[in-house]
């Protein structure tokens, strides 16, 4: 009981860190509402502590586009 506590502690911990450098980064602001801005958010929150340690995820993707 006491290590599945623990490490949703660490795993929660670990998300907000990711959202504060979302938000530090600006994301939150500039966010486009594209598959890259969603993608790029999403690592980087995934990402948590490591963006601190010089990890800067970026997502490049382009929707398909419906034919005409």
């Amino acid at each position: 009981m006491r290590i599945g506590r623990l490490v949703t502690v660490i795993v929660v911990v670990w998300l907000i860190i990711g959202a504060v450098a979302v938000w530090q980064r600006g994301y939150f602001q500039e966010a486009n509402a594209d598959c890259a801005s969603a993608g790029t958010i999403a690592v980087t929150v995934i990402a948590g502590p490591l963006n601190y340690a010089g990890v800067n995820p970026k997502v490049n993707c382009e929707v398909p586009q419906p034919s005409q």
